[in-house]
């Protein structure tokens, strides 16, 4: 069995209470061997070029004087007006540690030039179940391992092929939850990624959740679409698109549809229901369906199925979304003392 680290206490009520608190453990690194230096940290995420992994964790890195650089292969796909850091790994700042958000082609190669440096493995992303072929090649350099949840840290787990202790710091996405204020009729619908690119792969289901989407509207309810940040807006545009983050828009919603990804445990830490789209080609963890009120496999599930929308137990929950509150400041402070 995987050994998971739950090393702090929610503070959330939604989440009951259930988490309990244990120690901070290390990983063989000795306490007079962390430096007082503030530590420089690369990342290299699945997804090349998808900041929006990284951006949740900028203001606490601010606060705490980290440096954080994003790796991409190059700079075709960084906006002129990009928020978090990033380099190619020709340009890569001097580091002191290199974080790995998964065990992908671009995080295989960022570790394979960057060979001196210490690393650690972070589930800042969706990843699925089943052991990633290249992880074998990391597994040899990883100081620490962290994820969002015992949930999560469970699926991080088998992800890596990994029988170590991964360390439970909580998602950065919860350090500032909005207060559920659900409107009457208001289903939010969370879109994943229809068509792939060279930012990344797309989601079996999709189809299913554009028609789904549609009996919602006919059967009279008001639909909020939460884009993923790399989902072609023009498929969704009929709806009204939320201008705000997915996670924030789901406070206004009675409840929620979409694919299962990172975001559902979050959305139902706001105490917004939720519905899963599943598709027999795609591979779900089972914490995320965990989380899920029920899941369609045809559009005529939609309307029923949304109407019916509730939350899981408690013990489910905070098994699922983990910690919140301080979150990024867990998160590196596990960086900080295992480069």
């Amino acid at each position: 069995m995987n050994k998971i680290d739950m090393s702090v206490t929610s503070r959330r009520a939604v989440l009951g209470g259930a988490l309990g608190a244990a120690g901070l453990v290390g990983l063989g690194v000795p306490a007079q061997a962390v430096t007082r230096r503030r530590p420089r940290v690369l990342i290299a995420t699945n997804e090349p070029w998808g900041t929006y992994h990284v951006a949740p964790l900028l203001a606490e890195a601010a606060r705490r004087g980290v440096r954080l650089t994003q790796l991409v292969p190059d700079l075709s796909k960084v906006k002129p007006d990009e928020p978090v850091p990033v380099a190619t790994l020709d340009r890569a700042p001097r580091a002191d540690l290199l974080v790995v958000a998964g065990a992908g082609d671009w995080p295989l190669e960022c570790a394979a030039r960057l060979r001196r440096l210490p690393v650690a493995a972070s589930s800042l992303a969706y990843l699925g179940p089943d052991e990633a072929p290249g992880a074998r090649r990391l597994r040899h350099r990883l100081r620490t391992i962290t994820s969002s949840s015992r949930a999560e840290a469970r699926a991080f787990a088998s992800y890596l092929g990994t029988h170590r202790r991964v360390r439970v710091v909580g998602s950065p996405q919860t350090d500032d939850l909005p207060v559920r204020a659900p409107e009457p009729g208001l289903v939010l619908v969370v879109t994943s990624v229809t068509h792939p690119d060279g930012t990344g792969g797309a989601a079996p289901g999709t189809e299913l959740l554009l028609r789904a989407a549609d009996a919602l509207k006919r059967s009279g309810k008001r639909v909020l679409v939460g884009l993923h940040p790399r989902e072609d807006r023009t498929l969704w545009e009929r709806y009204e698109i939320s201008g705000v983050p997915t996670l924030r828009a789901s406070a206004r919603a009675e409840a929620a549809i979409g694919i299962p990804g990172t975001i559902f445990p979050l959305i139902a830490a706001v105490g917004t229901p939720l519905v899963g789209c599943t598709d027999p080609a795609l591979r779900v963890p089972e914490y995320l369906l965990s989380v899920c009120s029920s899941t369609i496999r045809s559009a005529g599930e939609a309307v029923p199925a949304v109407g019916g929308a509730r939350l899981p137990d408690a013990a489910t929950l905070a098994d699922a979304v983990g910690p919140v509150g301080g979150s990024a400041a867990r998160l590196l402070d596990a960086w900080r003392h295992h480069h």
